[in-house]
């Protein structure tokens, strides 16, 4: 019999079970080839003569560079070089409006080098218009966005009207530096669920959070917690920079989608880009198969 490849669907549920064991998983009754639609695959098997064997390829790297923009080209650069030395895509998040400086249509130059990353395999995601939070919304929600996201949960309080306004702008600036893109991911990783709306009208495809990426198509979601550095110095940074390396290791060695946001401030502190630079070294070692967010949905 000639070989192929084998699909089994774990649970059919709308979550992506990502990191099930082969043990879990219901065999099907006859080997078929893998239907690219087919959104429930999360674990493959090689048919051969005289039986199945299992091997799980679930495990998923999504590195992503936040806060890219002009102010933040430098740090950008270095953390594409250093992808580009394990041959992995990154996704980038792209703040088109004014931040620290100029905006992203003040810099054609800069747009240019995010069109020849996107053409070699990066993905470009909407990062926000400004990065700022604003005073929009109920307190609790703006004291939720200044405490987890020191002010930058721009779109945390949003209502729909609000948060299209945002989403028109940033959509208009990035259309005329030819990035249009439908991958979005809010400041903070906090985005309103009015917000959340606005992105679905606005023909957004994926966005993530804190816990998460998810297709606003279909509302299915793929866990894997976002691992950051959090710059400050002290016990608690290294610390911070250990458990890095540890979480990512640990979640690709267990299947999951490990998902590491590199940020151009952890380049301003010695040790965080080498705790990076070994986290990635880690999960890749551990099994994951790098990617980017747009891949995760589509191919999930």
């Amino acid at each position: 019999m000639q070989g192929g490849w084998t699909v089994i669907d774990v649970d059919g549920s709308g979550d992506d079970n990502i990191g099930a064991a082969p043990s879990e998983a219901r065999a099907p009754a006859q080997p078929s080839r893998v239907d690219p639609s087919d959104t429930g695959t999360v674990l493959f098997s090689w048919w051969q003569p005289g039986g199945v064997s299992l091997r799980c390829v679930c495990a998923r790297l999504v590195v992503s560079v936040h806060d890219v923009a002009p102010a933040s080209a430098d740090e950008t650069a270095q953390w594409c070089s250093d992808a580009d030395g394990f041959g992995i895509p990154v996704s980038l998040l792209v703040i088109p409006g004014p931040w620290r400086g100029a905006s992203l249509a003040d810099r054609p130059d800069f747009a240019s080098f995010l069109r020849e990353r996107r053409a070699g395999g990066d993905e470009i995601m909407v990062h926000g218009w400004s990065h700022r939070a604003g005073p929009e919304g109920s307190w609790p929600r703006r004291t939720l966005g200044r405490a987890v996201a020191r002010g930058a949960a721009e779109f945390a309080a949003l209502d729909v009207d609000e948060a299209a306004a945002k989403l028109r702008a940033a959509t208009a600036v990035m259309t005329e530096s030819g990035l249009f893109t439908t991958g979005f991911t809010p400041p903070g990783w906090l985005a309103s669920p009015a917000a959340e709306q606005a992105l679905r009208v606005a023909g957004f495809s994926h966005t993530t959070d804190h816990f998460g990426a998810k297709d606003l198509r279909t509302g299915r979601r793929h866990r894997g917690f976002a691992l950051s550095h959090r710059p400050g110095g002290g016990w608690s940074e290294r610390f911070g920079a250990a458990m890095f390396v540890t979480m990512a290791r640990r979640n690709a060695a267990g299947g999951g989608l490990v998902r590491l946001a590199l940020h151009p401030d952890d380049l301003h502190r010695p040790g965080l880009r080498d705790a990076t630079l070994r986290a990635i070294d880690a999960a890749l070692s551990a099994g994951a198969r790098a990617t980017t967010y747009a891949e995760l949905v589509e191919v999930a």
